[in-house]
């Protein structure tokens, strides 16, 4: 083998030797690196040393060698020292029996022996980057020789220049002696080589959050989680340092100054004020109300206090506005339609569900809640999953001083949506084709959750293969839009994705400008009122089907059934406020826009729970609410059922 030396100082710290004298190196060096009857053949060129060894007799002692760092890596040192021994006595020449037998005996304690090792590891390889490095830690650790300490890891580093893992030991072992600044040189050094390298990625992060700089601290922390791929320790480490940094960043009032700015560009931008309101009361974590929808003067946006980093969940809310107003400048938004009938389409799907729960002894009044929870709930994944995934990626990328307000909020609310898709009563009661239709969104948005802070949550649903395909072909489609996406084109997802999973019967999207011109008034009840059949002209279909239902009332005669229906309404609604019946009849009436069919037996209303109604049953109650309510609009209603009402009334009125 051929050993080849520099002669300069650090050459002299390994062999005591005069500097340039020529025949003390060769005798020097000859007499170290004879073994046996072997002598080696030393040569000076200019600043170089060779030493030309012959170990070819010399045994191989692979099997031994492999044993003792197995043996060393279970700490079972005394185990491994004899037999280190033994492969050192028989071949010196290998620089790492001499480098283990220094750990081991730096180990045990023995710092002075280990330096000794060491030395005569560097002797037969000055190279020896671990040899060097553990010449360092014992100089810094045990020595409190820092400037000893650098020599070694210098020679460490001229050994492996790039050497990420050589950077970040060095500045491990300096973080370790609470040497901050020495420390971060070398992390520092060890990212401009390697800009993804989590190890020192995460200990820039722990400096940061020690000095104050929290926002170092959280965007180092979170690109050591982005670039740790294999979920270690140390990845959890990261995870933790990175909750910690972001608590403290939301106790500051970064976020308070961003949502107001926020607020006041989108006032100035959409010509109405924004009133933001903290509410206990509602279900969600934030909610907008639109100016124009609840016929105010302000835009109102409540949040839930109750919630992780609220500024995240103000500013989610505003960017809902902001696309609004984007969409509206273009002439091209939508709105979320949801009438009685499509709840009363869900809710016919729900009927062995319903059964169910009442073979159960669940309070029909429990039932109907839970109904209609499961019908606004998926409704509201329906609509917003899509859009939120881009309000999300623009808040992510615009707003970078918001990201630990977003990432505390977003892991919170995802863990809320796996409480809500896989506890186990709730897996036990809920209907499987809508439980696993709204776990597909939940995953929508832990996907990307894990795409944009490296955390991946989406085991924690127990998805089947299918939910998660179903999921990423969904996350796939968002992935196509999300940077060139054109105003309104959220809306396709929308629409795609519920249609794709079967629920586009459950809403309908309208072109917000022939909404808002086709009605009469910013309310939806005054809407029906003026046009309680949901219509303003009736089609030739409806007038054909209105005619056909007529002429069969006329050959039916009175209809006692219809009539003991009335008066079954008239007991319900006897000292009932006007506006109560007002509000059920205008619910029968939206309930009804595409007309009742009086052989069904189906029919449920959110203001009268507990109850089903067959056609005949439902049409009674709407006549009999209109004639008590709203009496001017019940010629409109075109019901051929006048003499059953004056019957209906007398027979009340008898009891």
């Amino acid at each position: 083998m051929q050993i080849i030396h520099i002669l300069d100082d650090f050459f002299y710290s390994l062999f005591p030797v005069n500097v340039g004298d020529k025949e003390q190196i060769i005798k020097f060096l000859t007499d170290y690196y004879t073994f046996s009857v072997f002598k080696p053949k030393v040569t000076i060129t200019g600043n170089l040393v060779t030493v030309d060894v012959d170990t070819s007799l010399i045994l191989s002692q692979d099997n031994d060698f492999k044993r003792t760092v197995s043996l060393c890596e279970q700490g079972k040192f005394d185990e491994a020292k004899p037999i280190l021994e033994n492969l050192i006595e028989k071949n010196p020449t290998n620089s790492e029996y001499h480098r283990i037998m220094g750990q081991i005996l730096s180990d045990e304690g023995n710092q002075d022996e280990a330096i000794n090792s060491l030395i005569n590891a560097l002797r037969w390889d000055s190279k020896n980057g671990w040899a060097l490095l553990l010449m360092g830690n014992i100089f810094a650790k045990f020595k409190d020789d820092v400037r000893t300490a650098r020599i070694y890891y210098d020679q460490a580093l001229i050994a492996k220049p790039n050497d990420v893992t050589t950077l970040n030991n060095i500045g491990v072992n300096f973080l370790q002696l609470d040497k901050i600044e020495e420390a971060k040189q070398y992390f520092l050094k060890a990212v401009k080589i390697n800009d993804q390298y989590p190890n020192a990625l995460y200990a820039l992060g722990k400096i940061s959050e020690t000095e104050g700089d929290f926002k170092s601290a959280f965007n180092s922390s979170l690109q050591a989680i982005r670039f740790n791929k294999n979920r270690d320790t140390l990845f959890q480490q990261s995870v933790n340092q990175l909750f910690n940094v972001a608590k403290h960043i939301t106790k500051t009032e970064v976020g308070k100054k961003i949502t107001k700015e926020y607020q006041v560009k989108l006032e100035v931008e959409g010509g109405t004020e924004i009133e933001i309101i903290e509410d206990a009361t509602i279900k969600t974590a934030a909610k907008f109300e639109f100016a124009e929808n609840y016929n105010k003067q302000k835009h109102t946006l409540r949040f839930n206090p109750k919630n992780l980093a609220v500024e995240h969940l103000i500013m989610h809310e505003m960017v809902h506005l902001d696309l609004v107003i984007e969409a509206r400048n273009n002439e091209l938004n939508q709105l979320f339609i949801s009438t009685g009938s499509h709840k009363a389409a869900f809710i016919r799907g729900l009927e062995p569900t319903i059964r169910r729960l009442k073979k159960q002894g669940v309070p029909e009044d429990s039932i109907a809640k839970y109904c209609t929870g499961l019908f606004e709930g998926l409704n509201l994944q329906i609509y917003n999953t899509p859009i939120d995934l881009f309000i999300e990626n623009f808040l992510y990328n615009n707003y970078i001083d918001l990201r630990p307000y977003q990432f505390l909020s977003l892991y919170s609310l995802i863990n809320e949506g796996i409480k809500a898709v896989t506890e186990k009563r709730v897996v036990e009661i809920s209907p499987p084709d809508i439980l696993s239709k709204s776990k597909i969104y939940n995953l929508i948005n832990a996907i990307q959750f894990r795409e944009l802070y490296g955390i991946d949550l989406i085991n924690e649903f127990k998805a089947t293969t299918a939910e998660l395909k179903q999921a990423e072909q969904f996350y796939g489609e968002y992935l196509d839009y999300k940077n060139d996406r054109e105003p309104a084109e959220e809306y396709e997802l929308v629409q795609h994705w519920a249609e794709d999973l079967k629920l586009d019967r459950f809403f309908e999207l309208q072109e917000e400008i022939k909404f808002r011109r086709n009605k009469d008034s910013d309310s939806i009840f005054d809407q029906l009122e003026n046009d309680p059949l949901g219509m303003n002209e009736p089609s030739p279909l409806q007038e054909r089907d209105m005619k056909k239902f007529q002429e069969s009332q006329k050959n039916i005669g009175t209809n006692m059934s219809v009539m003991w229906f009335m008066v079954d309404a008239l007991k319900y609604f006897d000292g009932m406020p006007a506006a109560e019946i007002k509000k059920i009849a205008l619910e029968i009436a939206m309930l009804g826009t595409q007309g009742y069919n009086p052989n069904k037996k189906d029919y449920i209303l959110n203001s009268i729970p507990n109850k089903e109604f067959s056609g005949y049953h439902i049409l009674s109650y709407y006549y009999v609410s209109f004639a008590m309510a709203i009496p001017d609009v019940l010629p409109e209603l075109q019901l051929p059922f006048d003499e059953e009402y004056q019957m209906a009334k007398s027979l009340f009125a008898q009891k």
